[in-house]
């Protein structure tokens, strides 16, 4: 038989070693640090593993990054999705921005956005990381924009309206609030800026 408890010490990983839960660390590491702040000695101790034993497991520190941003999109992408199958393009700025606020105002994570926390300002090594980031938003604005346009043909929103231009001007706010959101804004403020958008919603 096996010895299975021999096999994890001779390769260095803990017997009660589990990936989910440890990339789970990791994406908190690097969601409250970015992805040039959090050094491997941080996210080793907050994974519980040794490096080699993450290098085994996730490969290089980008190759976790990007594993723990696929894993905070699986948490964070339905809301998104919820808000662009509500059934007017009020509905869905409201959703979408109320539900930010909610989300990166939560006790239990860090504060603001991997998305946007990850890679704000960077050296030339973490440029890939900053341009999948990049990519990234730039998707989700695209998603907006045609669910805008779609409103617009819908005669939800103004003939004369530019979708384009109403959706940068969503994802920038919901940028903004994940940055002040980072600084200390609570929840409460940040609902307040959602109130101000909506109150200049054209109806």
């Amino acid at each position: 038989m096996k010895d299975n408890s021999a096999s994890a010490r001779k390769s260095g990983r803990p017997r009660t070693f589990d990936a989910e839960t440890a990339l789970d660390k990791a994406m908190k590491v690097f969601w409250e640090k970015g992805y040039e702040g959090s050094s491997l000695p941080e996210l080793t101790e907050a994974m519980g593993m040794n490096r080699p034993s993450l290098y085994a497991v996730f490969g290089n520190k980008e190759n976790l990054f990007r594993m723990a941003l696929e894993r905070y999109g699986a948490t964070h992408d339905p809301l998104f999705n919820a808000a662009l199958a509500q059934p007017t393009a009020r509905a869905v700025v409201e959703h979408f921005l109320r539900g930010n606020a909610d989300a990166q105002t939560e006790t239990e994570n860090p504060h603001g956005c991997l998305v946007i926390n990850g890679a704000l300002a960077c050296s030339d090594d973490a440029l890939p990381i900053r341009d999948s980031l990049i990519e990234r938003r730039a998707a989700s604005e695209a998603k907006l924009r045609a669910r805008l346009e779609q409103a617009k043909a819908d005669g939800d929103l103004p003939a004369d309206s530019c979708s384009g231009q109403m959706a940068r001007y969503v994802m920038t706010v919901s940028n903004g609030m994940a940055v002040q959101a980072a600084a200390g804004a609570t929840r409460k403020q940040l609902q307040e800026v959602v109130d101000q958008v909506l109150r200049g919603w054209p109806s």
